[in-house]
């Protein structure tokens, strides 16, 4: 039973990320987009092995679903190794699970993506976007801290 649980946690980034790539509906998850929750969490906050390389192919695939061309996985790898050259902030130390450099990170994209085409549709979806991914980090978060307990 030890192992049975310890094999659940070691797995729990994965499944969560594939699940919530999976469960794609339009107007609540377009494109599985709220995999782009754990994939930040556990790349930056709580760094899991081999994470960076999965984090990577789901960016990826999140881009093929929205038709961007590789949007999101440039955005997470220009803040992985923007991450990996300085030493001042400390991702894994960070009060509110880093949720203030997720924000910052979504609404980095989401200022791109309104910019790229100029209409009220597209910054109210992006405004969306930004709120429901926000929100959403916390709970999702605290499922990881929930389960390593």
């Amino acid at each position: 039973m030890n192992k049975m649980i310890c094999f659940f946690k070691k797995t729990l980034p994965f499944f969560m990320t594939i699940f919530l790539w999976r469960l794609s509906v339009s107007w609540w998850n377009p494109a599985g987009i709220l995999a782009l929750i754990p994939v930040f969490y556990y790349t930056f906050v709580r760094p899991v092995d081999w994470f960076v390389l999965f984090g990577g192919l789901i960016c990826f695939l999140i881009d093929y679903r929205c038709g961007l061309p590789l949007f999101w996985t440039c955005l997470f790898i220009l803040f992985y190794a923007v991450n990996g050259f300085q030493n001042y902030i400390d991702t894994t130390h960070m009060e509110n699970n880093a949720w203030y450099l997720f924000m910052f990170f979504i609404g980095f994209g989401m200022l791109i993506l309104m910019f790229s085409g100029l209409n009220i549709l597209g910054f109210v979806n992006n405004l969306w976007l930004f709120m429901w991914l926000t929100v959403l980090y916390i709970p999702i978060t605290a499922i990881d801290k929930w389960v390593k307990k």
